[in-house]
């Protein structure tokens, strides 16, 4: 059986939720993200962003806010398994010295392990490309298309031991046209994320959502 989900506290406007964003390539989602942060006062603010590519281009939305932005590849020399668990003690002694309380993934492409997910349940948010539980996995969009269906979206969950099974926290729906191929529905998906994953955050951090 799984860790229990351990919410964070309710935060304030002059006691802001701190945030660590993972991202693994160009970070469109952590953009939209500081943008909304900097738009006026919020309950949270986005203190480290993590990447696992040390060229990830998502590094510089971080560093051009003057966010902690870092790259931590997989280190080199150990077995699979033994290289994640690796990897993520080194995630997770980041967020430790960061002192963060809220792990928002953003387009972050790596599968967690328990070990990490445990320590950060409940804490650990995550955004998918479909209206979860359909569609769930790395190929949502692909999918989505080779089932004929007319209506896709996103959804915004906590993240527990499974693969996009968690706890769903919000969704929008986005209409699937006849003509849309795999980079044209995700862009249109993508489009309505930038708006709901950021007010989503807003709600969990300010304590008026639960799952």
């Amino acid at each position: 059986m799984g860790a229990v989900f351990e919410l964070p506290r309710s935060a304030t406007i002059e006691d802001p939720m701190r945030l660590a964003v993972m991202i693994s390539g160009g970070g469109s989602g952590l953009a939209a993200l500081l943008e909304y942060q900097r738009e006026e006062s919020r309950c949270h603010r986005t203190v480290l962003v993590l990447a696992d590519r040390i060229d990830a281009g998502g590094l510089e939305h971080g560093r051009g806010e003057g966010v902690r932005s870092i790259g931590i590849p997989l280190p080199k020399g150990l077995a699979k398994t033994e290289k994640r668990l690796a990897h993520e003690r080194l995630l997770h002694d980041e967020l430790i010295s960061c002192n963060v309380e809220l792990v928002v993934l953003s387009g972050y492409m790596r599968i967690l392990t328990p070990w990490f997910v445990g320590r950060w349940k409940g804490r650990l948010i995550n955004i998918h490309p479909s209206l979860l539980p359909d569609f769930p996995g790395a190929h949502a969009h692909r999918d989505v298309l080779a089932s004929g269906v007319n209506v896709t979206g996103c959804t915004v969950h906590l993240v527990d031991e499974g693969v996009d099974s968690g706890p769903i926290l919000a969704q929008t729906r986005v209409q699937v046209l006849e003509d849309d191929n795999e980079s044209s529905l995700q862009e249109r998906v993508k489009h309505v994320e930038h708006v709901l994953y950021p007010e989503t955050i807003d709600l969990l951090c300010s304590g008026t959502m639960t799952p």
